[in-house]
């Protein structure tokens, strides 16, 4: 049996971060695991989805632990900046990776426990490892899954965002503070990364569903566009325009966290060369791991079992249980 609560974090500046704790009737593990959810679906729709196979965060807890899922700050629940209530072009991108460590701190003080264990999906897991360099002793089981790194070039469908005036710069004006994200967008790419024609032989049907339709009722404005849409601030597609075009945004040096990486074998997101790169930058880890999730796409976790979410699940219950 699994327990749900949902509460608010303040963060000292008017704002309040959302996070749902999803935890067995007795946890196994006195550390907590903070899933940070990517670029565009927050939290909820990325780790608790309320069909079978769509929950890490149920799967985890059964395992003994107890589970946090955060909405970064204009997410979700979570509050929104006021910029998100004008156009997106009348401000900057919203949200980069230095104001989501600063509110991660916030939340880990909340939980007023010595250390964490975070798992970041995609850009989450940039800010996981972001965060675990910023304060290193907070963090003992890091994992990075899909996620980009940075200092190789080379990446098509972020290098498009460049400023064509400022070579190697993000082009904040055409961005904007957020995006817009109708349910014709969500599937799109997770589709093209499936290697056959039937996708329903990579995920169940229910999933997808869920996915698209629990994104899109996580903004309460969804309704008043046409077609329905969900919005996103956009900092976190300019900190990973930085990082497809060869920068670091955070020191893995720093690092002293044992740290998995997870790469599918499909993604689109991150890189082949972003796992070795990473790795070999993380000299202070105390325990290091790199896995290619054999057949797996960018969101293995809602896939079937027998294409990545098996493997993905194993990897990470031995990981999160061993220390």
């Amino acid at each position: 049996m699994t327990v749900r609560t949902d509460f608010l974090v303040p963060t000292g500046d008017g704002a309040r971060l959302a996070v749902r704790e999803v935890r067995p009737h007795r946890a196994k593990h006195d550390r907590p695991v903070l899933l940070l959810h990517g670029a565009r679906v927050p939290g909820i729709a990325s780790f608790d989805l309320s069909v079978p196979g769509g929950s890490l965060a149920e799967d985890l807890a059964r395992a003994g632990h107890r589970v946090l899922i955060l909405d970064v700050r204009g997410y979700g629940a979570s509050t929104r900046p006021p910029a998100m209530t004008e156009p997106p072009d009348a401000n900057p991108p919203l949200m980069t990776g230095e104001q989501v460590v600063r509110d991660l701190d916030r939340v880990v003080d909340a939980l007023r426990v010595p250390q964490v264990d975070l798992v970041g999906w995609a850009t989450g897991g940039h800010w996981a490892a972001w965060y675990a360099s910023h304060d290193p002793d907070r963090v003992r089981n890091l994992v990075v899954y899909n996620s980009l790194y940075g200092k190789i070039a080379g990446h098509p469908m972020l290098e498009s965002f460049g400023d064509p005036d400022r070579p190697g710069e993000f082009d904040d004006e055409r961005a904007g503070a957020y995006r817009l994200s109708a349910a014709a967008d969500l599937l799109p790419a997770w589709d093209a990364a499936i290697p056959v024609a039937d996708k329903t032989e990579w995920r169940a049907p229910a999933v997808a569903r869920s996915y698209v339709d629990t994104a899109l009722a996580s903004d309460t404005t969804w309704n008043e566009r046409h077609p329905p849409s969900f919005r996103a601030p956009n900092g976190a597609m300019k900190d990973s325009y930085f990082l497809a075009t060869g920068r670091t945004l955070w020191d893995a040096g720093r690092i002293t966290a044992r740290t998995l990486v997870l790469r599918g074998e499909y993604d689109f997101w991150s890189r082949p060369g972003d796992v070795p790169t990473l790795v070999t930058d993380l000299t202070r880890a105390r325990d290091v791991r790199a896995v290619e999730l054999t057949g797996a796409t960018h969101h293995a976790h809602l896939d079937r079992d027998t294409h990545g979410r098996g493997q993905l699940l194993d990897e990470l219950h031995r990981w999160l249980s061993a220390d």
